[in-house]
């Protein structure tokens, strides 16, 4: 008996260690945006591929800037000596043996301008997995936003039917005192139904969002996650100024950077292309073997002629037509950041002072009016209409706050997501 007691003792520890170390460690995933992003980081398999992409273009960046291998030729000439013997590929038999090693050099500048372009270009991939990932956490900060109201809309319904459900067996009673019609308990029925309605509703969206997070962070569809704990504070208004806000954008705007060294890098491929009016050379050395003996050299120096005028032409009006595309692109990336940031804070705004409004002005109001229709019902001076409209108004009222505090919500990470910072 005692060696029972203290099997069951021992696992009860053991349980109360595993729950302590839960508490003591991370959130598990779903309690918070910041566990969410850390498990994207490690598994989305669309930031991943960015990321390699990006760690291939680097290693680009050596051999960009490189000189071509050099080229050794071997002749082998006379290799029957006039016809007085068999062909043989010995140089030592042969008439003579002619060793070339020969190597290429681009024009001045040449190789500079390809390392430059090669190193623009490992930028630019380097920025497209930054906005890969500003996007994907935009994504997941919004489908945690999503779960939160969906939770809180729950909670709300599950509150609301319960009290249903309590003034139904009021109701009851008032009904079988003749204090009640019989359309009243009809009515509160189809309250209740209605209501149950929502509450499917709501459990399909929330585990529509539950399959949509997991599909991000490459996970089963039906892997458990953890309830959403809290929305984040939204930053003081003073943090939301235009002018400083959109002077961090310019700087830290990832599709913006991607833009903006994409441009650079053309300006680069049109620096090389009007370089390809001057020739590259190559510098080579030979010798003369005849038998085992060698005792003639010779250099050799080959260019070549870039006279196909027309053909240099078109590549040239072809890398200023692309750099001009490219800074056309960079200046609209920059316009449109700029309006959508613009737009994102007037709206954060109004979220803001809309959910003031409601937790403040009509929030108190419509409790008022459901204690003063709830008292009216109770002592027979209000009817069943009435109570049922002032619980709809109160309901009502707490959706438009949570609405309001998850729109500014929505509109914090779409601001986070255009400045490329967490604010």
């Amino acid at each position: 008996m005692k060696s029972g007691l203290f099997g069951v003792a021992v696992l009860l520890g053991l349980c109360a260690a595993g729950a302590s170390a839960q508490l003591a460690g991370e959130s598990p995933a779903g309690a918070t945006i910041d566990s969410l992003l850390t498990l994207a980081r490690q598994n989305n398999p669309e930031f991943g591929a960015m990321r390699h992409e990006a760690a291939a273009a680097s290693e680009r960046m050596t051999p960009a800037g490189a000189l071509m291998d050099p080229r050794l030729k071997v002749e082998l000439q006379d290799i029957t000596k006039a016809g007085e013997q068999g062909a043989t590929l010995l140089p030592s038999e042969v008439g003579s043996t002619a060793y070339t090693l020969t190597q290429e050099f681009p024009w001045s500048g040449k190789r500079d301008l390809k390392r430059d372009i090669a190193t623009l270009d490992a930028d630019v991939a380097q920025g497209r997995a930054r906005q890969t990932w500003a996007e994907l956490a935009a994504r997941i900060k919004a489908l945690y936003v999503q779960r939160y109201l969906v939770q809180v809309n729950q909670r709300i319904a599950n509150e609301t039917l319960d009290l249903m459900l309590q003034q139904e067996k009021v109701m009851q009673v008032r009904y079988a005192g003749g204090l009640a019609a019989q359309q009243d308990i009809t009515r509160i029925h189809v309250e209740h139904t209605g209501m149950r309605a929502e509450l499917v509703a709501l459990g399909a969206e929330w585990r529509q969002t539950q399959t949509r997070l997991n599909q991000l962070l490459a996970r089963p569809a039906e892997a458990p996650l953890a309830a959403p704990v809290s929305l984040r504070p939204l930053p003081e208004p003073a943090r939301l100024d235009f002018a400083v806000l959109s002077e961090r954008l310019r700087n830290t705007n990832s599709q913006l950077l991607v833009a903006t060294t994409a441009a650079r890098s053309a300006e680069k491929v049109r620096d090389l292309a009007y370089k390809s009016r001057y020739p590259d050379f190559t510098l080579g050395i030979n010798a003369m073997q005849r038998q085992n003996t060698v005792k003639e050299w010779g250099l050799m120096v080959e260019l070549s002629l870039p006279i196909r005028d027309r053909v240099l032409q078109s590549q040239e009006r072809e890398s200023e037509a692309m750099l001009a595309a490219a800074r056309s692109r960079q200046q609209a990336a920059a316009n449109q950041a700029l309006a959508d940031l613009s737009d994102n804070l007037i709206a954060l705004d109004a979220a803001r002072q809309t959910e003031h409004l409601m937790t403040y002005s009509l929030m108190p109001q419509a409790d008022l009016t459901w204690r003063a229709a709830l008292a009216a019902y109770e002592n027979g001076k209000a009817d069943f209409a009435t109570l049922l409209d002032a619980q709809r108004q109160i309901r009502q009222a707490r959706q438009s706050q949570i609405k309001a505090q998850v729109d500014a919500q929505m509109r914090l990470i779409e601001i986070e997501r255009l400045v490329g910072e967490e604010l």
